[in-house]
């Protein structure tokens, strides 16, 4: 009996700095079991995962999902309105637990941050007029000094246009609402961004029309921005999107916004 508590005062011995590593008292997770909030960096203006209906009101499907993680967290889901040009200042300095909103895994943002398991296979494709689809099948036939290509500043779509089209004519611009528009009235030619987005933008708007979706000009994964350095908080949350996604809820929730 003796040997045996010993044996099991040893093991607690053992075990108390490893709980300490798992779980530090700084950790995200403690922090939202604290307060409370999930704080949730967005910047609300990318259909069909976040989209800000009105000043604090969300929706979208990484709207639904971020609310189901909020539940498993035993929290609520506070906003934090932010833009692509903000989207890593606003995380790296700590305003937010998890950023959401249609984010490009990308190597320059991973240089700042974690990014959870990628939750959607999401590349790059050309939306147009429905007249000139047939002309922006390729990087190479977008790319020409007749083309005016527009983009969103701040995030991925800026960077793939100035990686991309140097001999199109590129325009900046800043507000991704109305950016649609811009290719609608024809004052550009073609807007290239993920095929989700191109896919929503051309069935709200008939005259533009995605092109090849679902042969990306680049491949691209969506995934949620978490803390660099907190261990505990990606599993927690690479967690909850695997069991999301096998109990058939990701899914559910996915058909919502991106129905085939």
């Amino acid at each position: 009996m003796k040997r045996t508590q010993n044996a099991l005062a040893v093991l607690a011995l053992v075990c108390l700095p490893c709980s300490a590593l798992a779980q530090p008292a700084n950790s995200t997770l403690n922090r939202i079991k604290d307060s409370g909030t999930l704080r949730i960096c967005t910047p609300g203006d990318y259909k069909p995962f976040s989209f800000e209906k009105a000043p604090g009101t969300f929706e979208g499907l990484d709207v639904d999902l971020m609310q189901t993680l909020a539940t498993a967290l035993q929290a609520r889901p506070q906003y934090v309105k932010t833009s692509w040009a903000n989207l890593m200042p606003d995380f790296v300095a700590g305003k937010c637990d998890i950023a959401v909103g249609g984010i490009s895994v990308t190597l320059e943002r991973q240089r700042q941050a974690y990014f959870s398991a990628p939750y959607m296979i999401n590349g790059k494709t050309p939306l147009t007029r429905c007249e000139n689809a047939a002309r922006f099948h390729t990087i190479e036939s977008i790319n020409q000094p007749a083309v005016r290509v527009i983009a969103n500043p701040g995030g991925s779509n800026e960077r793939f246009a100035r990686t991309h089209f140097d001999r199109a004519q590129l325009k900046i611009h800043s507000d991704n609402l109305t950016i649609f528009d811009e290719v609608i009235k024809k004052n550009a030619d073609v807007f290239v961004t993920e095929a989700a987005e191109a896919i929503v933008q051309s069935k709200a708007h008939p005259e533009l029309c995605a092109v090849n979706p679902q042969k990306p000009l680049q491949y691209a994964e969506m995934a949620y921005l978490l803390p660099q350095g907190d261990e505990v908080f990606k599993h927690f949350v690479d967690q909850w999107l695997h069991l999301s996604t096998a109990s058939g809820d990701f899914g559910r929730v996915r058909a919502r916004w991106l129905p085939e």
